[in-house]
């Protein structure tokens, strides 16, 4: 597998509708260093491949060997317990390595999944040959406002640990500001003409994002079909690996950053129920009630005993979506169509009257008053709180890239538990924010990491590593059965489990004697 990095899954902010040119550029010229000079440190400085997995006491770091594009060899510098000073690995022994680890983890009592940028980069880019349509920046105008807006989005960009202000910052500060002019305004009337060309600037600037998120999944609607079923058949089975759970365990609660639909419409394609806050057929609305709702059903021939429905998922979207608009105070879902063209034309219907994009619920919001602001997104992420922070808890994260303080700070207070475990599966890490927060965390006995394009890419997980997306009780049972018989697992035939357990007998025989 060559090692030229793809716009598949670059580790970008959460937003799937963010600027992704400049990444994309800064990864494009890293990668295309002339063959002469190309080395295999230099290749490892682009792609790291960073595996940290079951009783590793620290991650071990893999770089390509020599000229196999099959085999990673041990990084000079670092250390691996499993591993012989320059013995090469391929994909299949990785492979036994990782996909029990992550198998017994799936089957933990509480299972979680967070999901950022990166699953919509990999489907689009496997769907469409090309990477998400990008955001151009923010434009407020060339006044001191605009100015001022600027300067105080890198402001908090730094605080946050992030090099600079992205578009989400930028329209959080405008709010901000309209709102602080809006005070003044009752005393000042100059405020009024800068208030009212902002108001417009940033409506504009919510629209012309509202519409980047619809073209980003209108290109994988509208790709060749062999092309648009092959993304989703990979994006289904991931899903369901991780979804594949008997109805004795607590459901698979799935978290995500995102605004666009695509977990939705890949959870559709796979028959997997999703139990989220709304309520309600034509126009759902949104609850702050924290009933445990669930599908239940009776088997046949037996009454009074009802079973779990397997293929049922919990699902938050913790910064809103595309299809989120509040409408006289109250959050409803309008019925947009996966990769339809603009959002103001399906405002245009009885109940939604009076509403504009300015009212479409994308963090952060446009909502003028503080209780709307605080609203819905405290019920969001105290479900993330509550779905993290209790024992016997495995949180994996598939494309996120840690930029999210309010996030972070929850998974930290989870790790505080020593029975939960958090694993970090991601294309990459240019900003070196994932191995900031696991050098600051510091727990590395609960975390485990897949970091790089032969980990991490969507394809190679699903094909490699992940579980298999199937209730399978079969292979549990062959499993039973080939350990009682021969003391194995299914990955070791009997005959390999015959001869250790003979050349064990031979060696206590020799000891005895």
């Amino acid at each position: 597998m060559s090692t030229t990095t793809t716009p598949s899954q670059p580790d970008l902010a959460q937003n799937p509708g963010a600027p992704n040119v400049s990444q994309d550029t800064k990864l494009g010229e890293k990668s295309g260093a002339s063959d002469d000079t190309k080395t295999t440190a230099n290749t490892e400085e682009e792609h790291p491949q960073i595996l940290k997995s079951r009783e590793d006491q620290t991650y071990v770091v893999l770089v390509p060997y020599a000229d196999d594009d099959d085999r990673l060899v041990v990084k000079e510098g670092s250390t691996c317990s499993w591993l012989q000073n320059q013995e090469t690995i391929s994909k299949e022994r990785i492979r036994k390595r990782i996909e029990p680890w992550l198998t017994a983890l799936c089957q933990s009592e509480h299972l979680s999944l967070l999901v950022g940028s990166g699953l919509t980069h990999a489907v689009h880019w496997m769907a469409a040959k090309k990477g998400l349509p990008g955001m151009s920046k923010a434009d407020f105008g060339n006044s001191k406002l605009a100015e001022r807006i600027a300067s105080e989005a890198k402001r908090s960009a730094k605080a946050a640990k992030r090099s600079e202000g992205n578009f989400e910052d930028e329209i959080r500060v405008a709010n901000e500001l309209i709102r602080g002019l809006e005070i003044m305004g009752n005393t000042c009337d100059k405020a009024s003409p800068p208030l009212d060309e902002l108001r417009k600037r940033r409506n504009l600037v919510l629209k012309n994002f509202a519409e980047s998120i619809l073209q980003g999944e209108a290109g994988i609607a509208e790709a060749e079909e062999d092309e648009r079923e092959r993304a989703f058949n990979y994006l289904v089975t991931f899903l369901m690996s991780f979804a594949s759970r008997s109805g004795t365990r607590d459901r698979l609660h799935i978290f995500t950053t995102n605004y666009d639909r695509l977990i939705e419409a890949g959870a559709d394609a796979a028959g997997l129920h999703l139990l989220d806050r709304f309520v309600g057929a034509l126009a759902p609305v949104f609850r702050s009630l924290r009933l445990d709702l669930d599908i239940h059903y009776n088997p046949p021939g037996i009454r009074g005993e009802p079973r779990y429905l397997e293929g049922v998922a919990r699902f938050t979207k913790l910064h809103g979506s595309v299809d989120w608009v509040d409408a006289s105070g109250a959050i409803r879902k309008i019925g947009l169509p996966f990769g339809a063209k603009d959002v103001a034309s399906f405002l245009n219907a009885p109940g939604l009257s009076g509403e504009d994009i300015k009212r479409l619920m994308i963090y952060p919001n446009a909502a003028k008053d503080k209780e709307t602001a605080g609203y819905p997104y405290v019920d969001l992420f105290r479900d993330l709180a509550a779905s993290c922070c209790r024992p016997n808890h495995t949180l994996f994260t598939y494309g996120y890239s840690f930029g999210d303080d309010h996030i972070n700070r929850v998974i930290e207070d989870m790790l505080t538990i020593p029975s939960t475990h958090l694993v970090i599966i991601a294309h990459g890490d240019p900003l070196k924010r994932i191995m900031g927060f696991y050098d600051s965390v510091g727990r590395p006995a609960q975390v485990s990491l897949m970091i790089g394009d032969r980990l991490g890419d969507l394809t190679q997980l699903v094909d490699w590593y992940l579980p298999k997306p199937a209730i399978d009780r079969t292979t549990f049972r062959m499993a039973d059965l080939l350990k009682a018989r021969f003391g194995t697992s299914p990955t070791e035939s009997p005959h390999e489990a015959s001869a250790r357990v003979d050349g064990a007998g031979s060696d206590d025989d020799k000891g005895t004697a």
